[in-house]
């Protein structure tokens, strides 16, 4: 959700040329997996545009050279990114919350179903890390 939720902000914002955004997981379980059903549901509820062809891939060492930053979505998912990316030395790698100046995870629909807390929550981090009104911590 967090890939096509920013993909919408930055397209909305006139900034595709000044991005490139993708997701990966942090675990082999979904490797291969489309987009999870009600997660489409809710992106679908709210307008954002998502590939359905996109399907999971697993974070690599190489990324932390591809990429500027490396968000994870909840504690677990940065535990799991600093075993396959033990050093940080340029300090690309942060929770997602934490653009909001809340240090916490996103809310896990996994668990619950609720899909909108989860939306919610990306698209209010996701804004702030745009305005820049957040600070990664």
């Amino acid at each position: 959700m967090a890939e096509f939720i920013l993909k919408a902000l930055v397209k909305a914002r006139g900034m595709e040329n000044e991005y490139y955004i993708e997701s990966a997981a942090v675990s082999a379980e979904e490797l291969g997996n489309g987009i999870y059903p009600p997660a489409k549901r809710c992106l679908s509820q709210h307008g954002v545009a998502f590939d359905s062809a996109k399907r999971a891939r697993q974070v690599r060492s190489e990324d932390y050279a591809r990429f500027d930053r490396i968000i994870c979505m909840d504690a677990m998912n940065l535990r799991w990114i600093k075993r396959i990316i033990p050093q940080d030395p340029d300090g690309k790698i942060h929770l997602m919350m934490s653009y909001t100046g809340r240090s916490r995870d996103v809310a896990d629909p996994w668990y619950t179903g609720d899909f909108e807390t989860t939306f919610q929550d990306i698209l209010s981090a996701c804004e702030a890390m745009l305005d820049g009104t957040g600070s990664a911590l």
